[in-house]
Order: structure tokens, then C-alpha cells, then sequence
């Protein structure tokens, strides 16, 4: 008889550990989405295709609530407000109003275009925003939401965005020491157009957008207090801030955070996360109290 040794059970074990992640990662392209996929999340077609790639909004309103298409411009006014100063250049799509049972307006729901993203957004029945709604493709409907190699595949932890500084092409580091040459680079993403963006501090911190080939586009300053920024892991961050994030950025990636100093004393945190192919820098207080969030890219 073969003795079975613990070690062959550990083995074993990993093996079918192993075996059971790849299957879940791994999924059969489906042709269509059901009517049953779609409602079971309450979800709102962004990007229309025959195939399962479509993007969807997922959990738009539970399931006491139901949506009802409006014209953009039915929107409140501050709605139009919050895009025009969050998503400035932002192509208008589709809108909805939430309804309860009664028929009475719980929030609304606009999608947009943003340098070439859908975007979602939740707000409230007065026109206040409420989150930034998640995306998925048709194929992740139902389960964690994203598959290997798929449009939201950083979800599972890889970090194929983060460009290592010495990679910067030589044109944008030209670029820097030509205009910003007091700054000192400290992250660098790429976008899935291929454009870059470079995160520098400067008595601030500030996000510069170039093209895929080197073309600068854009640079914003992101909403901190001034001081010396210490880079941190998002476990440091307040638990507040941490709520605020999963609350208001369904499924977030987070890419990098940083704790602002100055003369020994916590000035605040700047966070930079992914959410549904948008880069976002959000920051918070000493106290990890929400000040303001920046659209990046």
C-alpha cells in the first residue's frame, strides 16, 4: 500500500488550491448576456456589443428600486455642475432616474465619456454624488467581476500600469527638466491608451499627463496640503478613509498612497486609485476625513 505522507497531502493540497484559483480566473466566452445576468445586478449597458465584452453598471439600485431613462439634460443642475468641474471635457451619454415602489425619485444615475472611459455616477435626489458606480464586462456579471487578461483584470492584484521610473520614455523626462526641473518624479502609470501619467511633488504633489508618444497633454495640481510626502501602503491610511474609498469607489484598485509631513506633523493623505479604467487622486485630512477628489486620466 502507498503511505501517504504529510507532505504529499500538502502537495496535493496546493495543487487543487492552485487548480481551484485558475478555474475561477479562468472564463468560457459567452455569446450573450441573459436578461437574468443583467437584473440579478441591477445593471445599465455602457458599451453595446454581440459579444460578452459589452460593459455594464452593476448595482445601479437594489432591488425595491427600479430606473427610468430621462434626457441628459433632465439631470438637476448640480449634477451637470459636479461633471463639469470633476470630468472637465466629458461627452454626455445615458441618464436615469431611481424610483421607489411609489414612484417617488431616490437618485439619479449619469454615464459619461472621459478621455475615452465610460464613466458611472450615482447621485442623490437632490443632484449630490453619491459614488462612482462599477463597471464589468457581460462575461462577469455574476462572481468577483473581472477575468484574467479582461478590461478590469487589475482587480486580481496585477499592477501591469505601474511604469518603473528609469522606463519613462527619454522625451518626457526631457520635458521635466525643461519645465519642471525642480520637481522629483515619484510614480509613473500607463494608461490603457497608452498615454502616461507622471506623479511629481514640488512643495505639492502634481499629476502630468503625456501621449503615448511623449506629447505633454495636461498637469494638475492634486489636493493636498504642502509638506514632505511619505509613501504608505492603503492599510495605513485611516480607517475612515479607507470606508470612504470602498464606499464611494466600488471594486477600486489601489495604486499608491502617500502620507503628507511636515515638521513632524501629519498634514494629510493623498491616495491614487483605479476605478473602471479612471485614475483618480483623492485626499483626506490629518483626521482621514474626505477633502477632494481629482479625475487624473
Amino acid at each position: 500500500m502507498k503511505r501517504i505522507t504529510i507532505k504529499t497531502m500538502l502537495v496535493a493540497s496546493i495543487a487543487m488550491i492552485a487548480v481551484s484559483c485558475n478555474k475561477e480566473n479562468t472564463v468560457t466566452n459567452r455569446s450573450t448576456v441573459s436578461a437574468d445576468d443583467i437584473a440579478s445586478v441591477q445593471a445599465i449597458a455602457l458599451v453595446a456589443s454581440a459579444s460578452g465584452d459589452s460593459i455594464y453598471l452593476v448595482n445601479v439600485c437594489d432591488k425595491r428600486q427600479y430606473k427610468d431613462s430621462i434626457i441628459f439634460s433632465g439631470l438637476p443642475a448640480s449634477v451637470a455642475t459636479y461633471l463639469s468641474a470633476n470630468y472637465a471635457g466629458y461627452t454626455a451619454g445615458k441618464a436615469f432616474a431611481i424610483k421607489d415602489s411609489s414612484g417617488t425619485i431616490t437618485g439619479y444615475v449619469a454615464t459619461i465619456q472621459f478621455n475615452g472611459n465610460p464613466v458611472g455616477l450615482k447621485f442623490g435626489a437632490s443632484g449630490n454624488f453619491v459614488r462612482v458606480l462599477e463597471q464589468r464586462e457581460g462575461r462577469d456579471l455574476k462572481g468577483h467581476g473581472w477575468h484574467q487578461g479582461g478590461r478590469f483584470d487589475d482587480r486580481g492584484g496585477s499592477k501591469h500600469d505601474t511604469l518603473a521610473l528609469p522606463a519613462l520614455p527619454a522625451v518626457i523626462t526631457s520635458y521635466f527638466s525643461a519645465n519642471y526641473s525642480q520637481d522629483t518624479i515619484l510614480r509613473a502609470f500607463k494608461n490603457r491608451d497608452s498615454s502616461v501619467a507622471v506623479i511629481s511633488s514640488n512643495n505639492g504633489l502634481f499629476a502630468t499627463i503625456f501621449t503615448s508618444t511623449g506629447t505633454f497633454v495636461s498637469r494638475s495640481t492634486l489636493p493636498t496640503k504642502r509638506g514632505k510626502p511619505n509613501s504608505i501602503d492603503v492599510s495605513a491610511l485611516p480607517s475612515n478613509a479607507q470606508a470612504y474609498l470602498t464606499t464611494t469607489y466600488p471594486n477600486y484598485v489601489f495604486k499608491h498612497a502617500f502620507k503628507i509631513m511636515n515638521n513632524g506633523t501629519v498634514q494629510g493623505y493623498a491616495v491614487f486609485i483605479d476605478a473602471n479604467s479612471t485614475k483618480y487622486a483623492i485626499a483626506f485630512d490629518a483626521t482621514g476625513a474626505f477633502v477632494k477628489a481629482v479625475s487624473v486620466r
